[in-house]
């Protein structure tokens, strides 16, 4: 597939007939498993190689600051993919499968959410890290492509970008990440401002039916 792309327009027809068939449900319960860790005060850790870490750094970025909104509430939210003297530790003194895996058994508790970013779906580091958070009792999400690899049994909660192309995937996974802030930003400000949704507009919570 990627080889048969000479040209911008089939690209961009491909990046638009998959989007049509994004799973958007499995999108939606992504985010309601994020508001529930902001309500609960669980932690959120990111990871991915490549440009999957790019997004996950991206991603906790936006999660971190974006969601606060003069709130003294704030995510519990970190990537693994931005220390790294303590990634290059694990790898040179371990292996390199080891370098997310060894620091959630620093971190992950229950109820914690180890979120994994993996075009592929079958990175080794990202497949033992989801391996390591199971143990500690964290909730495991997936954010992948193509089938989902070995990465979408590990998780509780998978999105799958259903596409061969690895930069359609990538494309799509920074949308999907967009997608879930802007939900979960929506979520949250609604929920403590008082307000509750009432399709596409707000109203005042009260305390009568």
């Amino acid at each position: 597939m990627v080889n048969s792309i000479r040209q911008c327009r089939p690209y961009f027809e491909l990046l638009s007939k998959s989007i049509q068939a994004l799973p958007f449900d499995d999108v939606d319960r992504v985010a309601n498993l994020l508001v529930r860790a902001y309500e609960q005060e669980s932690s959120i850790f990111l990871f991915g190689n490549g440009g999957s870490a790019a997004l996950a750094s991206h991603f906790a970025c936006d999660l971190g600051k974006g969601t606060v909104n003069g709130s003294k509430k704030r995510f519990r939210v970190m990537a693994l993919t931005d220390n790294v003297p303590l990634m290059t530790a694990w790898a040179n003194d371990s292996k390199y499968e080891d370098i997310f895996a060894e620091q959630l058994a620093n971190f992950a508790r229950p109820g914690d959410i180890a979120f994994a970013i993996s075009g592929s779906g079958n990175s080794p580091n990202v497949l033992r890290a989801l391996r390591t958070a199971k143990s500690a009792g964290a909730i495991t999400v997936g954010l992948g492509g193509f089938a989902g690899g070995k990465m979408r049994p590990l998780c509780d909660a998978c999105v799958v970008i259903p596409c061969d192309n690895m930069q359609i995937i990538e494309d799509l996974h920074l949308c999907v990440a967009h997608s879930l802030f802007t939900c979960v930003r929506a979520k949250i400000t609604e929920t403590h401002s008082g307000r509750v949704a009432v399709g596409p507009r707000l109203v005042q919570r009260t305390g009568t039916r």
